[in-house]
């Protein structure tokens, strides 16, 4: 049995440890507290949404992984035991070590180099190194922590204890730990996460998901074809007037109706048309028979759910009315599909407002003020406000407060504007230089 030595306060037992050993224990515990760490650091932060998608192609450590972090209390419970036994058993074999080479003031040392190397080797490089590389690190802790909850009874039935009683205290302070699982984003966050990722995707893929994300603020009156825009059939003008605007529209689809487009009798398939067995009889009276009813919907509508509406229904057009039931204009399936990929359909291009024109002496463009503010952003890449009026003609008027004259200059975010030509009260044509293109003598006017 070892004696018991002392001198003063100081009392040791009669053994002597190797230091070699010592020293061995204390990097080998100094390791084990680097991966406890390591793998907290790495479990908390890795990406949820790729972890999901690794477990889901039978990533076996993506699947333990996502098991451990669906009871996070356990998780962290498990891990904070088994480092802190480390840490504290670490401490004392540092003890035993200075006591046997210097006594109470190496003792005393020894704690602070301790210290310093926990910091350092056991808790800041390994959880820097985790948060750069949380894939590698956390896969390889969920092996670890998979097998010890599962395998070692005393150490689950430790953690089921130590998480029993922290989860009473989050309970007296109002929180459920089993609340803590959900990762659900936003909308805002997703478009946060896309515009960091941009570099990592294709161009057009990268603004089709963008745009996709921005259907929900945007409504069918922003991207319909206005009622004084409407290409359709009268059924009170004369045949020959009708057959003639069937063939010069270019259309598939026409609306129909009596008279003003607000008596809208429905929608005409002009290849229903063509193929009706007596082509060469038909009359006004036969093509009200071969309309379709017409489907209306609020201008209000944001285009994500038009989008789900135009599917449920099986319709391709739709004719968009205000609060009072009053007709404003015609959205098609088209249109939406538009705001997402681009432009791509074959309809007409004399149906809108001309592309804006290219001037080379003066680097500006020449354009169309009854133009869609969105069309144009999109067509030029512009940043033209849409927040307002729908078209650079309103958005003119809004911005000047009055009915301007020619050769009146503003700027309107950032671009600047010269009013060419005006029919009444409404603006036809204006002259816009890209902010980079604006020079001192195109300033606003005071």
């Amino acid at each position: 049995m070892a004696a018991v030595s002392g001198s003063g306060e100081f009392l040791t037992l009669g053994i002597e440890i190797p230091l070699g050993m010592l020293f061995g224990s204390m990097l080998f515990l100094l390791l084990c507290s680097a991966f406890f760490s390591g793998t907290e650091t790495a479990l908390m932060s890795v990406n949820r949404y790729r972890l999901r998608h690794l477990a889901s192609t039978g990533h076996r450590g993506a699947r333990f992984a996502e098991n451990l972090l669906k009871r996070p209390d356990r998780l962290i419970g498990v891990i904070l035991f088994c480092n802190n036994l480390v840490n504290n058993a670490l401490a004392g074999i540092v003890t035993v070590a200075t006591l046997q080479l210097g006594g109470p003031a190496a003792a005393a040392i020894g704690t602070v180099v301790v210290t310093v190397l926990i910091l350092i080797f056991g808790e800041v490089t390994p959880k820097t190194y985790a948060a750069v590389r949380p894939e590698r690190v956390a896969f390889t802790g969920a092996y670890f922590y998979h097998f010890l909850l599962r395998f070692l009874l005393p150490i689950s039935w430790s953690v089921a204890l130590i998480t029993f009683f922290s989860n009473g205290m989050l309970r007296l302070l109002g929180m459920r730990p089993e609340d803590s699982a959900g990762h659900n984003l936003t909308i805002e966050e997703l478009r946060t996460m896309l515009a960091e990722s941009g570099a990592l995707l294709p161009r057009k893929r990268h603004e089709i998901m963008m745009r996709v994300l921005e259907l929900g603020e945007i409504t069918v009156e922003d991207i319909m074809i206005p009622q004084n825009e409407v290409v359709g059939i009268d059924l009170t003008d004369d045949w020959d007037r009708i057959i003639t605007t069937i063939r010069s529209s270019g259309y598939t689809r026409l609306p129909v109706y009596r008279e003003a487009i607000d008596n809208v009798v429905g929608l005409l398939h002009v290849k229903r048309l063509i193929a009706h067995p007596y082509s060469e009889k038909l009359s006004p009276a036969v093509l009200e028979t071969l309309l379709d009813e017409p489907y209306f919907v609020p201008e209000a509508t944001p285009l994500n759910k038009q989008l789900v509406q135009f599917q449920r229904s099986r319709q391709r057009t739709a004719f968009v009315v205000d609060e009072y039931g009053d007709i404003q204009g015609i959205v098609t399936l088209e249109d939406l599909l538009e705001e997402i990929v681009g432009d791509f359909t074959s309809e007409p291009a004399e149906a809108g407002p001309s592309v804006p024109r290219h001037d080379a002496a003066s680097g500006s463009y020449i354009v169309d003020a009854s133009a869609n503010v969105r069309v144009l952003n999109r067509m030029m890449n512009w940043s033209l406000p849409t927040d307002g009026p729908k078209t650079l003609n309103g958005l003119i008027l809004e911005k000047l407060g009055s009915i301007p004259r020619k050769d009146t200059r503003l700027m309107l975010n950032g671009y600047a504007i010269e009013i060419l030509q005006i029919s009444g009260n409404v603006v036809d044509s204006v002259r816009i230089r890209q902010p980079a293109e604006t020079p001192a003598d195109l300033a606003p006017e005071s």
